[in-house]
């Protein structure tokens, strides 16, 4: 079984991640690793952190000339802001007064409803770790399943698709690279984004944030990952769950999603054909990829609704947690838009599950048993 674990707070000394149940044998580029963090950092519209970190992994188990040994694989992403935050932040030394305590719990995040559950007076304890700093984690660990993804030809693109009010027709498929990464929103529409840059710039000068609408795209998945009998071991809903749990993201679907209520069954489902050489295929692909929670060979195609972000330099209305007064919510350094990177945290998550899923079907303690195991399959499924 594929599993990870992470830790760290956004302003300690570094965050951390174990990862569980890789095979032995998949060689780790990890400058392309690397890659995937700094495009988290980028995207227009980003906060004054990011001018400080520059994030890098570094393995420390689990892997030996850069090949996966099969033992678990730690990894490490420091954090540079540490060195101002050490006195605050320390893990061991006690405060005979707390420094940068705060009170003044900020609509739309964790901060009141962890400090009632956690009974933290300084919601500190609980930004620290609710922070979106977490998601350099993340990615580094979906960067880790992309990798394994690579090696069996299957490849996963996060795509921006909305900025406020501004849209684009969204692709169903990866698109070139350098398109996508030539503009800081990481859009496959240059046009359209700079009118996302139009909106961005207007809710800076209001103080204000904006959301918008991601996409992740994967190609090459086979039919057959995830499964109709548990409704735990449905893949949409494990997709769903990861991308969920991204910070700010409030809505997700895949395929047409919520356009397919209003649409009539004629119009929402897949005919099905038959090709010589590739075998069963859908005429369409609105189902994005998953019909009865199990990957049906098309592309798969999920989305994500990302809110404004809740901290904002013109406040909300609050209430002080210790003396209970009226006042105005905690300003801590924030985006004005991170829905660029919210994109890359998606790809992140969703390569994440369909490796896992991978490996569930396949198995194998190396990586040549679980090709081989793969590639018997696909056999099967051509002949079928």
């Amino acid at each position: 079984m594929l599993r990870y674990l992470t830790a760290g707070e956004s302003h300690g000394k570094a965050l951390t991640a174990i990862i569980e149940g890789l095979p032995a044998g998949l060689e780790l580029d990890v400058q392309r690793i690397n890659e995937k963090l700094r495009r988290r950092q980028g995207g227009y519209g980003r906060g004054g952190r990011m001018d400080i970190e520059s994030d890098h992994v570094e393995f420390i188990a689990g892997l030996r000339g850069a090949v996966t040994l099969g033992s678990p694989l730690a990894l490490v992403i420091s954090n540079r802001d540490w060195e101002h935050w050490q006195e605050t932040m320390h893990p061991l030394q006690r405060q005979n007064e707390v420094k940068r305590a705060v009170t003044g719990p900020r609509p739309g995040h964790a901060d009141l409803a962890g400090g009632i559950k956690y009974r933290h007076k300084d919601l500190r304890n609980v930004l620290e770790r609710a922070s979106a700093r977490e998601t350099a984690a993340r990615v580094a660990v979906g960067a880790v399943a992309q990798e394994l993804l690579g090696a069996f030809g299957i490849k996963v693109q996060g795509q921006v698709v909305a900025v406020g009010s501004v849209k684009v027709e969204a692709p169903v498929g990866i698109v070139d690279a350098g398109l996508l990464y030539g503009s800081p929103f990481y859009c496959p529409d240059p046009q359209a984004a700079e009118g996302m840059k139009a909106l961005i710039d207007e809710a800076r000068r209001r103080g204000d944030t904006l959301g918008g609408v991601f996409q992740v795209v994967a190609e090459g998945v086979p039919p057959g990952l995830g499964s109709h009998v548990h409704w735990d071991r449905r893949l949409d809903g494990r997709l769903a769950q990861a991308v969920m749990s991204i910070p700010a993201v409030k809505g997700v679907e895949i395929g047409l999603g919520f356009a397919s209520a209003v649409l009539p069954g004629s119009q929402a489902h897949d005919a099905i054909d038959y090709l010589a050489g590739r075998g069963f295929c859908r005429r369409t692909n609105r189902a994005g990829g998953l019909e009865g929670g199990i990957t049906n060979g098309e592309n798969l195609v999920i989305r994500g609704a990302m809110k404004p972000i809740p901290t904002l330099l013109s406040p909300l209305d609050s209430v002080d947690v210790a003396s209970k007064e009226r006042t105005r919510a905690a300003v801590e350094r924030s985006d004005v838009c991170a829905v660029p990177a919210a994109a890359v945290v998606a790809e992140a998550a969703v390569a994440w599950v369909l490796a896992a899923a991978l490996l569930e079907k396949f198995g194998g303690d190396h990586l040549e048993e679980t090709l081989q195991n793969y590639r018997n399959y696909l056999e099967y499924v051509q002949n079928w």
